[in-house]
């Protein structure tokens, strides 16, 4: 696992340990980044479900300005803790270590600005299963409460989960699909 690009590229980070996590592929996370680019310049980043950062970590060596991330599995947060020391990006970093679903609307609240970018990338497993009324209620509604004006979310799932058209406020506007894996991408949209 590399980062692809900006301040840090070519810098190698800790890979997942175990099947717990799915590191993203390096075509996926290229392409991801195309699109996300113009959006990272001063951004504020959300890594939830994030295992050892690669995401958040690409934001920042891209030009965000912070990144929180999120994650409940032990030793994926002990891998992301040695990842942003590596980097040296502790002062731009908040490592948040829980649960999502039951802590996200808490965590949200101890932010001083609203959310340029977020990243959603739940085990495929939890995605598959997911109750997408309860997912709304937990993870969508207070992420797009605090969303900024213009801000995106990026949600990774099975290629064959059917991901709504609304996620409570959150309406999609694009999605790409890679072998297996999808991204899709949603917004406020103008006017509510």
């Amino acid at each position: 696992m590399r980062i692809l690009s900006g301040a840090f590229k070519g810098r190698t980070l800790l890979p997942p340990v175990g099947d717990g996590t799915r590191p993203i592929t390096a075509l996926v996370k290229k392409s991801l980044f195309g699109i996300l680019s113009p959006r990272l310049d001063g951004a504020i980043v959300l890594d939830l479900y994030c295992g050892t950062g690669t995401i958040g970590l690409e934001a920042l060596s891209q030009g965000a300005a912070r990144c929180c991330f999120a994650e409940r599995d032990g030793q994926a947060l002990a891998r992301l803790r040695r990842n942003i020391e590596t980097l040296g990006v502790s002062g731009q970093c908040t490592v948040w270590a829980g649960d999502v679903a039951q802590r996200l609307a808490r965590w949200l609240e101890t932010l001083a600005g609203g959310v340029d970018v977020a990243s959603i990338d739940p085990p495929f497993a939890t995605a598959r299963r997911w109750d997408w009324p309860r997912a709304v209620e937990t993870v969508f509604a207070p992420l797009a409460a605090h969303l900024s004006p213009g801000g995106v979310v990026v949600l990774r799932t099975p290629d064959r989960v059917e991901v709504p058209d609304r996620l409570g406020p959150l309406a999609a506007c694009r999605t790409r699909e890679y072998g297996g894996m999808k991204l899709t991408f949603l917004e406020l949209p103008a006017g509510g």
